[in-house]
């Protein structure tokens, strides 16, 4: 015999599909959905019929609403009499009001320039430094983005750290300065040959002067006499004296080779 044939059966929109031995159940309609019963599994016996569910198409975009805009979240003011409050005051020039800021925010930041500097003297300064720059810079203060002790906190870190560079570079500098001032090794030989050199070349140019002129040279400069004392040993006069030396040294200094 002929295998059984579907038959399609519609009830209020709903498409049933039935096969032979199939029971005649129609699924259910609702409006707006489509519905049609699956084909059952292929297990001898009476079959069940079940029904997807078809959902119809999402609208469109002429169906969406509009987004409302999302407000950005407001920063609240600070607290009165806080010492942010303050702050925003001194930005106004307040002076009373830097008082409070200085009492307050001095300790926090004496405190982190001497964890970085390590010196209470450095640390002070540095600490003078910035409160100086809070009062002058207290309009760049943002609350939203921080707590007045933390942006304090932060310019003395900088300016901690600023000094420390400072400080270190100062030393390489001293340290260059007293390398270079180190006195060169004293090398008793070699000043010795050099002396003996300049001796010798000494010697040689005397030996060209003339005997008055020679004598007179070694009784002023090596004799250790003035003028008219080598004039006295001499028994001759002073100008005559003078002539003698001057004359001397003057060949002496083209002999050696000495720029005037």
């Amino acid at each position: 015999m002929p295998g059984p044939h579907p038959t399609d059966l519609r009830d209020g929109g709903a498409v049933r599909t039935r096969r032979a031995g199939d029971v005649r159940r129609p699924c259910a309609s609702v409006p707006g959905v489509h519905r049609h019963r699956a084909a059952p599994a292929h297990r001898p016996g009476p079959h069940r019929a079940r029904c997807v569910r078809r959902t119809s198409a999402a609208p469109g975009p002429a169906g969406w609403g509009t987004l409302a805009p999302v407000p950005a979240p407001s920063t609240p003011p600070p607290a009165v009499g806080s010492v942010e409050e303050h702050l925003l005051r001194v930005a106004g020039g307040d002076q009373d009001a830097f008082v409070h800021v200085y009492d307050t925010l001095s300790p926090v930041v004496h405190g982190t320039a001497l964890a970085v500097l390590r010196d209470p003297h450095h640390a002070a300064e540095v600490t003078q430094e910035v409160m100086v720059e809070v009062w002058r810079t207290a309009a760049r203060f943002e609350p939203a983005k921080g707590s007045a002790r933390t942006w304090a906190a932060t310019l003395a870190h900088r300016r901690a750290v600023d000094r420390v560079r400072s400080v270190q570079a100062q030393r390489r500098r001293d340290q260059a300065a007293l390398d270079a001032d180190v006195p060169r090794p004293y090398d008793e030989v070699a000043e010795e040959a050099e002396g003996n050199l300049e001796a010798a070349r000494v010697r040689h140019c005397l030996g060209g002067l003339t005997d008055t002129q020679r004598t007179a040279v070694e009784l002023a400069y090596y004799g250790g006499l003035s003028y008219r004392e080598v004039a006295a040993r001499l028994d001759a006069a002073l100008p005559t004296v003078k002539s003698r030396i001057r004359d001397g040294l003057l060949r002496l200094r083209d002999c050696l080779g000495v720029v005037a």
